[in-house]
């Protein structure tokens, strides 16, 4: 992606954290950014941009506030501004990494910026009753695994497990052997390339984790530019945003182990998948945004269980 930089030269009068802390905002609120992508907020995207840039901590803002900056990061802070104005780039590929609470990411522009709400109930073992204790699970897969920030949160969430993580996307790939690696999971975490289940024949797992492409034709139409900038293969899912549900629940029964649960995340498509499987008991987890965006189903109730 081409920089678009509409000035050459930062602000002179801009000299500390503070100063260029209420400049952004300023300028963000201005623009009318869209912030989805890890920040709900023009302040605290700001505030991450800038600290960031400055490769600073990101929960350590007060400190810094009257810090003077040196001209060449100051630079560096301007551009990143007029970049995440002009070319509606998300702060995370400005920066190169995103976080899901605790756990920062390198990403690039070759996958889509992680969110997920799994990340929340992985760590608060929100998938009991279904998975009663962690330990017990050996063997996981993570499917669309995109940057591997699941599959990392799973390895942590199931000590024993070793951890198998599936794209389609060769790309995705190779962000998330990054990340896989500066998690020190290479002996835990086995990346493989395939369609679905198109590369796992006759592997069978506790447990199928699964936040795949869900976003319907009607609403790629419709989503803020930031979101251009991510991997339509990521995100676009057919005119009802289940194309990739559609082959994933018939296919999952011969790659569970008996009592094996599949959980699959799909935004705000419950009613969607409702109607297509209406024979199906889906339970579905409602997270703290209220949504009920993830649902889990036992071996036993899917397609072809025997």
């Amino acid at each position: 992606m081409s920089k678009k930089i509409h000035c050459s030269e930062p602000p002179a009068e801009l000299v500390t954290v503070r100063d260029w802390l209420r400049y952004a905002v300023t300028r963000f609120n201005r623009a009318g950014i869209f912030c989805g992508h890890g920040v709900d907020n023009t302040y605290d995207e700001a505030v991450w941009l800038i600290l960031a840039t400055l490769s600073l901590p990101l929960d350590r803002l007060e400190p810094f506030l009257d810090a003077c900056i040196p001209a060449d990061e100051s630079k560096a802070i301007f551009e990143n501004i007029e970049r995440r104005i002009h070319d509606s780039i998300p702060t995370a590929y400005l920066v190169h990494e995103a976080w899901l609470g605790n756990h920062r990411f390198t990403i690039d522009e070759r996958v889509i910026v992680p969110r997920s709400c799994f990340a929340e109930l992985l760590d608060d073992n929100t998938l009991a009753p279904w998975i009663e204790d962690p330990e017990t699970v050996t063997c996981a897969l993570d499917l669309c695994t995109g940057s591997g920030c699941l599959a990392i949160l799973m390895a942590e969430a199931f000590p024993n497990a070793d951890i198998v993580a599936a794209d389609l996307s060769a790309d995705a790939l190779a962000v998330a052997r990054r990340n896989v690696t500066d998690y020190g999971l290479d002996e835990r975490i086995e990346l493989v390339q395939g369609d679905l289940f198109a590369s796992l024949d006759g592997r069978l797992f506790d447990l199928i984790l699964c936040n795949p492409p869900y976003v319907t034709i009607e609403s790629m139409e419709q989503l803020p530019p930031e979101y251009l900038h991510e991997p339509t293969l990521a995100l676009a899912a057919g005119e009802d945003g289940l194309d990739i549900v559609r082959r994933l629940i018939p296919e999952a029964a011969r790659h569970l182990h008996p009592g094996g649960v599949l959980a699959v995340e799909i935004g705000h498509n419950s009613q969607l998948v409702e109607n297509a499987f209406p024979k199906l008991p889906f339970t579905w987890l409602t997270t703290r945004n209220g949504v009920d965006s993830v649902f889990v189903l036992r071996r036993e109730d899917l397609p072809g269980a025997t």
